[in-house]
């Protein structure tokens, strides 16, 4: 639902920030006073071109600003995670339109593109007055609304399921066919390469151990001289470590019998000469498998100049080494085995396409039945909202796939083009005049007769639709008072599953509002201002008045003001 609107230097309009509630939102005023300005600044909001035309004059720039309550809508939420927008239970939508002739779009503080504000509008509010963001005047919605009337979820899904299989195999067997040629003209190129690779056959992680053992064969001589050095200084010499270390144990073994206090430091020593023994031993062994061979140090020589070199032609670094063999080859054995795999995705392809065949067979069944009620349904709906001669058409019709058209599911062997939502194209089409054909609704209906229709089509389908506020600007065009009360019971009767917001100038609707605000137009030094209010129950009921009767207010019209509102027994002061 919209919970704000905020519009600045806009037209006659300098500042508003409005507050609209659940329910029955009526605005009235004055012809001129502003109403039209107030919904086409929504319909700026919602996605409309704008012109540099509609910044007051003397302002810098024109800015719209909306705050929906979204917590619930999915579809708000996919788009917006899809374009990388944060996503809040409340959204903010604003425009600014400039003088200079920039234009810019937010959702939530985050620059978009307009098409990306219309998508969103789209799923925020329906808007019937001069505008296209009536869904009626949409073919491509008609088919939902058709569904939301009696299309179970059941099939729907079952559908969409066979559909974005068959939508994926298609894909990639198209892909596939793309690739043949260029598989076909490389498969030589990819045996050559897997060859030079395999020939190598490198394993991530060698390099750091190869050049470890480089660096110790390239400096055996010097482990050779230094290792010797160190066993004969520890062990072997004739005044080694080993030698000294003994002596000094002796000494204190003789100490330790004159005074026990030498005891601790003699087991020091003896801990010390058998570490000392043990380094001996690990020199001693290591100098035994020291390699002094030049073939060995060659051979790594060579096998990291090899790895270099496949590292060059091959991104780099071993890793990508590998990552290049294993593509390759899955590419050449995609080219080996090709007619296969075609084979394959076809016959999996033609089973598909009977499947979904099948399922959207079923959905076309059950929208013809639902079409047969919405029909006869509309019609008496147009009939109680002062349309009486009117015949309401739902046209279900398929297209048959050309011969050489690869976008087709089989229906009973026969091929037919298909969609995401089945393979049925659903039109409305609407007479409003007896003995009249029916024609394409989008081209026929005038303004307050497409408002009258979705108000019809709205309260059929009242507890299914996903749209959340309505907007209805001339919906009370060409209506009688008998006529009138009845599009405001069928609106109030609405305004319990959506927000309803309505511009009307007829007393039997403004009555039933749940919130009631006026549209006043004024000089404000020596320039005409538009404003809009919430209006008291006591100005409500004196606006109803005023519709009643004009501008002289009588008793009279103030009792059937009060009646209109179900407020008999109350006065307005």
């Amino acid at each position: 639902m919209l919970k704000s609107l905020q519009v600045k230097d806009y037209a006659l309009i300098e500042q508003i920030n409005v507050e609209f509630g659940t329910g029955l939102n009526i605005i009235t005023g004055e012809t001129g006073a502003g109403k039209s300005i107030l919904i086409d600044a929504m319909g700026l909001l919602l996605g409309d071109r704008a012109s540099t035309d509609v910044v007051r004059k003397g302002a810098f720039k024109s800015i719209i600003e909306g705050i929906f309550d979204v917590e619930i809508n999915k579809k708000v939420k996919r788009i917006l995670d899809e374009n990388e927008i944060e996503f809040f239970p409340e959204l903010i939508m604003r425009r600014e339109i400039s003088v200079k002739g920039s234009n810019r779009c937010f959702i939530n503080d985050t620059p978009v593109p307009l098409t990306l504000v219309k998508e969103v509008g789209n799923l925020l509010v329906d808007l019937h007055g001069q505008h296209e963001h009536q869904s009626l005047l949409r073919t491509d919605t008609h088919i939902d609304f058709l569904d939301e009337f009696g299309t179970p979820e059941e099939l729907l899904k079952n559908y969409e399921d066979y559909y974005h299989n068959l939508s994926s195999h298609t894909k990639e067997l198209n892909s596939l066919k793309e690739r043949e040629s260029i598989l076909k003209e490389k498969k030589d190129l990819y045996l050559f390469q897997m060859n030079e690779i395999d020939s190598i056959s490198p394993i991530e992680g060698e390099e750091e151990k190869l050049n470890e053992d480089l660096n110790i064969l390239e400096n055996s001589e010097k482990l050779m001289e230094l290792t010797t050095s160190v066993y004969e200084s520890l062990y072997e010499s004739e005044n080694s470590v080993n030698d000294y270390l003994g002596k000094i144990q002796n000494d204190l073994s003789e100490l330790s019998k004159i005074d026990k206090s030498f005891l601790e430091v003699l087991g020091e020593i003896e801990s010390a000469k058998t570490l000392v023994n043990d380094i001996s031993k690990f020199v001693r062994d290591y100098r035994s498998k020291i390699d002094l061979d030049s073939q060995n140090l060659e051979q790594i020589r060579e096998r990291l100049g090899a790895l270099t070199l496949l590292k060059k032609k091959y991104g780099g670094s071993i890793k990508s080494i590998l990552e290049h063999r294993e593509k390759i080859g899955s590419e050449f054995n995609l080219a080996e085995n090709f007619s296969e795999n075609i084979q394959v995705l076809e016959n999996q392809i033609k089973e598909l396409r009977v499947k979904c065949g099948v399922a959207a067979e079923a959905l076309s069944k059950k929208r013809k039945d639902s079409a047969k009620k919405i029909q006869k349904e509309v019609k008496e709906a147009l009939s109680y909202l002062g349309i009486p001669d009117s015949t309401f058409e739902v046209k279900i019709n398929q297209v048959a796939a050309e011969s050489f058209d690869d976008n087709f599911i089989f229906v009973n062997g026969k091929k037919f083009k298909y969609f995401s939502n089945g393979y049925d194209e659903v039109e409305f089409f609407i007479s409003t005049n007896p003995g009249e054909d029916t024609k394409p609704l989008a081209k026929v209906a005038s303004g307050g007769e497409v408002s009258r229709i979705m108000l019809a089509l709205k309260t059929i389908l009242a507890k299914n639709d996903k749209l959340p506020l309505l907007i209805f600007d001339e919906i009370d065009t060409g209506v009688s008072g008998r006529i009138a009360q009845k599009v405001g019971q069928a609106l109030k009767a609405l305004a319990a599953y959506h927000q309803i917001i309505s511009i009307t100038h007829l007393p039997q609707i403004a009555g039933l509002a749940d919130h009631h605000y006026a549209v006043e137009k004024m000089l404000n030094e020596e320039r005409a201002v538009s404003s809009i209010r919430k209006l008291k129950e006591n100005e409500r009921i004196k606006e109803v008045a005023k519709l009643m009767s004009g501008e002289k207010i009588t008793e009279a019209s103030l009792t059937g003001a009060r009646e209109l509102m179900g407020l008999n027994k109350q006065t307005a002061r």
